[in-house]
């Protein structure tokens, strides 16, 4: 079969899956039109723009090729830009800045930066509107809730509904690679009405080899709209006559070949996150939309560094499993090994230990041979079918492990035994190729099921037959016969050991485990060590954390405490920040926050005096690290580090200027630290750089003083607010929630926690939607028994949600931020509505005033 090309005639390079592997996808000269993209030379003058850029930019391609970036951008974007580029560091690293002004009175954009072959590509799309999103509380959030879960299948599971919160697609699915190359969907998150993927099998062709080299080294891509015409970028060819390798590239375009997959698959958009294991795809997070679903460049480099956190997780949960089977070999082996030098180890006395050895490495069947002499157990070939095998296996690798799940691909003899002997594990248990331990597995019929028929790769058109995507992914089933069970790493390393043993007879194989569990924390060490800026500022800000923590930590443990710790720190100050919208907030709250969450019930030892003031948010953050850091000392070494121990904090205006000073005493004498670690940096050092004030600390004998400056521009009075009423709580069995709850919400963290309370007041399931068009079509499959409706959802709100669940019988409720100011519409005045942020309790109280 060949293919035809219009132009030159037929073409001598057959039809077949190996052409999808040779194309150059990395080459493709065009970006999506969701962004623009420019690239610089290194003495930045613009050498190549995508076709749209004019949009963007105001100046037509002509007039912007040749020119000097500083002349088209803001002097604080070129800034921005060079900052990140001095900062690149690695063939595939990419930097980003978020929120940037480029020109003028214009938008501000999110910019991805990296190197391609001598030239900067610089890459833009326009920011997601200010809203509620806050990166640092989102990923900590989804994290959250992942560390609890100890089941790699629960694990990914909830995986998968994170990240469908976060995104906001129809399907999110969790897709693992086999051995063979093919994929497996072993985890979905799906919209109400679309037919679940969950278990489907895709074969290996329909991710082509570059595009899985690709997805190793740029871990994120997104289709916004597989409509939407790609734009190219000018000249095609550079100075050197090369296209624009674009491998790295954020925007680029899909092949031809991808976006009629995604059509014949019915979807309009997708967004794909790599998983990696040990720098390898070890799956991939699959994002599917039948409509456009643009999902802004922060909000997907924060499911960027939830999937790399997730894929650390994914590596633990897979060697904890494999820590306990080895240890369980490990303990058969003791008790092998003394039998073995008691016994002696002929073939005839390991037939008699086969259940024992079996235990190892399950199997059914053994072959033993020794010498002249050979034993079979179980299900195996014939004594003279054997003579043939172990003839093959001389001739093969003597001195290793083999191991096939088709023998009879290998040896084609083996065929006709594959019903008693489909799959082999063959191990050497001498110097020379003659004395092996034969493991045997039947034969298992197979049925896998597809995501439609993967044996239809070309097709017939009009300009003579072509490579051509499946239309059909309806589930296609095939029976596979031949072959066993697939031996696992694993087992392939117990039997290795189990071959030593024999072999050495008291030679034992130590330190395995504990050396694959060390590779493991390193491995996991480096990658948080080398999660740089993901998101924005705040995620800069854990960078720094993360890079200069790790120096005073003596384990994984205590580094992951501290660093928790401070982020923690910095999770409480944002949310009381974004509680008065982005404005100032009392020092006093501040202080009680630390103290409360770091010395529990020794709070009340910890007495605050000053005047009433506000700090400014970048303020208000920075104080919040140095009163976590100055807490956290003195709950491990100082005044709060025993019972008797107290601090005194105290404030006061000079000029305008706030100064806090922290005295501890009562509490052990104090030892002046031999070493300066991250924490005394913090304290020491954030205030003076960050907000250009002062900041000393001293040690004297009976207790620690420190001393902060905050300048008179970062404080304010707080003046005389009403006192918030605290909402009671309602009696525990006022309200009884059953069947299915629709929860309309826009804010994925808020969500996910008001689902969390709703299943405890009964829900039997929760089904989320975000906006009111998604929560529309959740109603017209299916009748819930209550609903929790936000009132503002963004760019809309929910009253006409609300409408349609009252024509319906529905009893609601809605949910808000703004108190007792809300107007709710004259058909829903008498409906009730709890203020945010609320609890279980609270939803209970106000339906049961509702209800009655």
């Amino acid at each position: 079969m060949t293919a035809i090309d219009v132009a030159n005639g037929p073409m001598t390079e057959p039809v077949d899956l190996t052409n999808c592997d040779r194309e150059p996808i990395h080459l493709i000269s065009a970006i999506q039109p969701m962004g623009f993209l420019i690239a610089v030379s290194t003495d930045w003058l613009i050498s190549r723009v995508s076709a749209n850029a004019p949009d963007f930019l105001g100046r037509t391609a002509d007039t912007l090729l040749g020119t000097s970036l500083r002349d088209v951008l803001a002097v604080e974007a070129v800034h921005t830009l060079r900052n990140r580029l001095a900062i690149l560091r690695g063939r595939d690293a990419v930097e980003r800045a978020f929120g940037v002004q480029l020109v003028g009175d214009g938008g501000r954009f999110d910019l991805a930066v990296h190197m391609s072959n001598g030239e900067v590509v610089i890459e833009a799309e326009p920011s997601e509107a200010a809203g509620d999103f806050n990166p640092s509380a989102t990923v900590q959030s989804m994290l959250g809730r992942l560390n609890r879960l100890t089941d790699l299948g629960s694990l990914l599971s909830e995986a998968a509904r994170q990240v469908r919160a976060l995104t906001g697609h129809d399907r999110v699915m969790i897709y693992r690679f086999h051995p063979d190359g093919s994929g497996e969907v072993v985890a979905e998150r799906v919209r109400t009405g679309l037919e679940p993927f969950l278990g489907l099998r895709y074969p290996a062709s329909d991710i082509p080899r570059q595009a899985r080299a690709l997805l190793e080294r740029n871990v994120v891509r997104v289709v916004a709209d597989i409509e939407a015409v790609p734009t190219a970028v000018v000249p095609q060819l550079g100075a050197t006559g090369a296209p624009l390798d674009l491998s790295m590239s954020t925007l680029r375009a899909h092949s031809a070949m991808h976006v009629e997959y995604l059509k014949n698959m019915g979807v309009r958009a997708t967004l794909t996150i790599s998983l990696l294991r040990g720098g390898r795809l070890w799956g991939l997070i699959s994002c599917h939309d039948s409509t456009p679903r643009p999902v802004s460049y922060e909000r997907r480099t924060a499911a960027e560094l939830f999937a790399q956190v997730l894929s650390l997780l994914i590596d633990a949960r897979e060697r904890e499993a494999i820590s306990d089977y080895e240890q369980r070999t490990r303990n058969l082996h003791d008790s092998l090994m003394a039998a073995i030098v008691e016994n002696g180890s002929t073939a005839a006395n390991l037939a008699v230990m086969a259940d024992r050895i079996s235990e190892i490495v399950a199997c059914d069947g053994m072959a033993i041979r020794i010498g002249d002499e050979t034993v079979l157990t179980g299900s195996t070939p014939t004594l003279e079918h054997m003579a043939g095998l172990t003839r093959f296996l001389d001739q093969s690798a003597a001195s290793q492990v083999l191991a096939v799940h088709d023998l009879g691909k290998i040896h084609p003899p083996a065929r006709d035994y594959a019903d008693r002997a489909a799959g082999m594990l063959a191990i050497p248990v001498s110097r020379t190729p003659r004395d092996y331990l034969i493991f045997f597995r039947r034969e298992i019929a197979q049925s896998v099921t597809w995501a439609g028929d993967p044996a239809k790769p070309v097709e017939a058109g009009p300009n003579g037959i072509r490579l051509t995507p499946r239309k059909s992914f309806e589930a296609w089933r095939e029976i596979i016969r031949g072959q066993s069970a697939v031996w696992t790493e694993p087992e392939l390393r117990a039997a290795d050991a189990l071959r030593v043993t024999v072999l050495e007879v008291v030679l034992r194989l130590t330190g395995l485990a504990d050396h694959e569990r060390e590779l493991a924390s390193q491995r996991q060490d480096l990658l948080i060590a080398e999660l740089n800026h993901r998101v924005r500022n705040i995620l800069g800000l854990i960078r720094g954390l993360i890079s200069q923590s790790k120096g005073g930590a003596t384990n994984v443990e205590s580094f992951a405490a501290t660093i928790g710790g401070r982020i923690q720190a910095l999770a409480r100050a944002h949310d009381q920040i974004t509680e008065s919208n982005w404005g100032p907030r009392p020092l006093e709250g501040l202080i009680a926050n630390e103290t409360a969450a770091y010395v529990g019930g020794g709070a009340p030892r910890v007495r605050v005096d000053g005047p009433r003031v506000l700090l400014e948010p970048q303020a208000f953050a920075t104080m919040a690290l140095v009163l976590h850091e100055m807490v956290t000392n003195a709950a491990k070494y100082g005044a709060l580090s025993d019972r008797s121990g107290r601090v005194v904090v105290e404030w006061t205006l000079v000029d305008g200027d706030l100064v806090i000073i922290w005295r501890e005493m009562g509490g052990p004498s104090v030892q002046v630290p031999t070493r300066r670690g991250f924490g005394s940096t913090i304290i020491e050092r954030s205030v003076p750089h960050d907000l250009q004030g002062e900041a000393s600390i001293q040690y004297p004998l009976n207790g620690v003083v420190a001393r902060f400056v905050v300048p008179s521009r970062f404080v304010d009075y707080e003046g005389d607010r009403p006192p918030i009423a605290a909402i009671q709580p309602a009696p525990a069995d006022v309200l009884h929630l059953s069947g299915c709850v629709l929860l309309v919400e826009d804010s994925m963290i808020i969500a996910l926690d008001a689902e969390e309370m709703l299943l405890s007041l009964g829900a039997e399931r929760v089904v989320t939607a975000s906006g009111v068009y998604e929560a529309m079509r959740s109603l017209d499959h299916e009748t819930p028994t209550f609903a929790l409706l936000d009132v503002n959802l963004g760019s809309e709100m929910s009253f006409p949600v609300a409408d349609r669940l009252r024509q319906m019988g529905v009893p609601y409720m809605f949910a808000t931020g703004y108190g007792d100011e809300i107007k709710l519409p004259p058909g829903h005045r008498d409906c009730a509505v709890v203020k945010k942020p609320y609890s279980s309790e609270s939803i209970a109280a106000a339906a049961h005033a509702m209800l009655g």
